[in-house]
């Protein structure tokens, strides 16, 4: 799945894409700069130069995009506080002839990071935020599973991944629930490692972080992005969300690679995550952030935020352990890297780099700079989970800093391929390890319904025709019986993958849980239909009198009282919440509770020479029914 992410997932994607078994893997007008102000500060963006330097890098950008099936990418290289290359390539829409241009709009996904942790710097400017404050001071409702990182998680923290979270990122990717839910639900989200122990990469913090600023400016994050960066900036290609893009003509189509062609797949739409990676924008718009950066805080006589507060988001706050090959996607060619605010920071022959890279849905997207050098490049693509802009970020720093450039693609090549063979013999076990001849334990209606988690919500089962469905969130597919209780999703999204579902039966023989590839964190429990509330008949209210009264087990010291309250008959059981009983027939009535309450339940009266005399309370199995005396 394209997750938005680092560009650490591109080895990631690209052995899931050869690996199926590997699963389930973001306009104010210009008011606040006078029009010939921001033309004089504009004109530091001249067309492409053209020199010795950039002699070779058509070629290599081509030879990048060959190499890794990438139908356009666009680049903008900053150096001393000017654009000295701005460049298109390639096409928007695979199979069209659609140029592209330093003004065509791509998604940027996470480097949309360091936007909020800007906004943030902004607000400490102010004296309206403290870095190490808790989020739970400013979102007073937040709270997180663990109480002591529930009580102590500071902005800092949030904004540094080091919340101990993993990423339970299919809740907002597939789940579809807005921004307060997705905070709301995060408090059932298990911590994988200690509170500020590891580097974890996580999603949801961003999005915290975005609605705390959101909530001391009492504004949405979306206008304080408009108002507070994209018009001092003059960014006025650039967008929050992709429903601002409609009618637009010069933007880039998104792509992905499937079955080992390059195919058309629709923008995605992240609102709901917005703070940490919904930003839309295209290079020459993202060269001014850049300048803002390199400025530390000041773009031409602007001083955006104070020096102080934007060198915190260049300080290694949280320490990334590179071991493993996708190490060096997330920080090529450094022996030591780290997380400050939004930014992923390491060595680069010698000097400090500082990036964030971007992947949703069909787009990939890179923001890098080599401070001391006041240099910085864009690279954004229309291909999800790419290698190449981590391939041609390093290319263009070698440029500048060493005598002749690296062959990032070859270096990349050599990750990637022991990763696509290790994800072919991943699949290669799965399908020798299935056993054959093997029957479902139960009829395949019987795992029909919903099984509901905390954390994500509900996965729905359903059976058509002798095959199983299974529906969560934007995910739809079927089932196929893999052996036992196992199945296998086919997927409508080839994000979802080709997830393993297992059910878990109960004492009585029935499905009691679900487990799901890739919710290794979560528990599906079946959850009973919920009783029927449609009265079958409608009965006097002298008729409903006769039947009040209490009622006593015959082998429990237990009293049930029935009662009429206004024109409707409530059971009550001591220690427990007050039934509502929904009459079926004259004698026979449905039990409904408080939400969630299970179908099943019924009382029963029991009628001899037209009074009542006892009744039946009939449960669902396996609880036994129980016969009442009238008292």
């Amino acid at each position: 799945m394209s997750w938005i992410s680092g560009q650490h997932s591109s080895a990631r994607a690209a052995a899931r894409r050869s690996s199926r078994v590997l699963r389930l893997g973001v306009v104010l007008a210009l008011s606040a700069l006078p029009a010939e102000r921001m033309l004089a500060q504009r004109a530091k963006a001249p067309a492409t130069k053209a020199g010795p330097r950039f002699a070779d890098l058509d070629a290599y950008i081509a030879r990048t995009m060959q190499e890794w099936k990438v139908p356009a990418v666009a680049i903008a290289i900053v150096k001393d506080d000017s654009i000295v290359y701005s460049k298109g390539y390639g096409t928007r829409t695979v199979g069209k002839a659609e140029p592209v241009d330093a003004n065509t709009v791509f998604a940027i996904g996470s480097a949309s990071k360091a936007f909020t942790a800007a906004l943030v710097a902004m607000a400490v400017d102010e004296g309206k935020m403290k870095w190490d404050e808790r989020v739970s001071a400013y979102l007073p409702g937040f709270q997180l599973y663990d109480t002591y990182a529930s009580r102590d998680l500071t902005m800092r923290d949030a904004l540094s991944h080091r919340s101990g979270l993993a990423r339970g990122d299919f809740m907002w990717y597939a789940g579809g629930f807005p921004r307060e839910e997705i905070l709301r639900r995060v408090r059932y989200l298990k911590p994988s490692w200690g509170f500020r122990s590891l580097f974890g990469y996580q999603n949801i913090m961003f999005l915290a972080s975005g609605e705390a600023v959101a909530a001391v400016q009492q504004r949405s994050w979306d206008d304080l992005i408009r108002a507070k960066i994209f018009a001092p900036l003059g960014m006025t290609s650039s967008s929050t969300s992709v429903r601002e893009l409609a009618g637009k003509a010069n933007l880039a189509t998104p792509h992905r690679e499937q079955d080992d062609s390059v195919v058309v797949i629709p923008w995605k739409n992240i609102d709901n995550i917005a703070p940490a990676g919904s930003i839309n924008s295209n290079v020459r718009d993202m060269a001014q952030w850049v300048r803002l950066q390199l400025g530390r805080g000041k773009y031409g006589t602007q001083q955006l935020m104070s020096t102080g507060n934007h060198g915190e988001m260049w300080l290694p706050n949280t320490p990334i352990r590179l071991e493993g090959p996708t190490a060096r996607f997330m920080a090529p060619g450094a022996n030591l890297a780290a997380y400050g605010m939004g930014w992923f920071l390491q060595d680069f022959n010698g000097h400090l780099a500082v990036h964030h890279g971007g992947n949703i849905d069909g787009m990939s997207a890179m923001v890098a700079m080599v401070p001391d050098q006041k240099l910085g490049v864009v690279i954004l693509t229309n291909k999800d989970g790419t290698p190449a802009p981590g391939a041609i970020f390093p290319h263009i720093f070698d440029l500048y800093t060493r005598p002749a450039a690296r062959d990032w693609n070859a270096e990349y090549r050599a990750i990637i391929d022991p990763l696509v063979k290790a994800g072919k013999e991943a699949e290669a076990a799965v399908e020798k390890a299935r056993v054959a001849g093997t029957r479902p334990s139960v009829d395949m209606a019987k795992l029909a319904g919903t099984y509901s988690d905390s954390l994500y919500g509900d996965l729905v089962i359903g059976v058509n025709g002798g095959t199983l469905g299974m529906k969560f969130g934007i995910f739809e597919g079927t089932l196929e019986h893999w052996h036992y209780n196992t199945f296998r999703g086919k997927m409508n999204n080839p994000s979802a993958g080709k997830p393993m579902v297992t059910f878990v039966l109960g004492a009585d023989g029935n499905a009691s849980e679900a487990t799901v590839q890739g919710f290794e964190d979560a528990t599906f429990r079946f959850t009973p239909p919920a009783a029927d509330t449609t009265p079958g008949v409608s009965l006097s209210r002298d008729q409903l009198q006769a039947l009040v009264g209490r009622y006593k087990p015959d082998a429990l010291p237990l009293d049930i009282d029935v009662q009429l309250i206004g024109d409707e008959l409530k059971l009550t059981v001591p220690g427990q919440p007050t039934y509502t009983l929904v009459a079926l027939s004259p004698t026979r009535f449905r039990m409904t509770g408080p939400p969630g309450m299970p179908a099943g339940f019924f009382m029963e009266f029991d009628m001899a020479g037209g009074a009542v005399t006892g009744a039946t309370l009939v449960q669902p199995a396996p609880r036994p029914s129980l016969k009442l005396t009238r008292q």
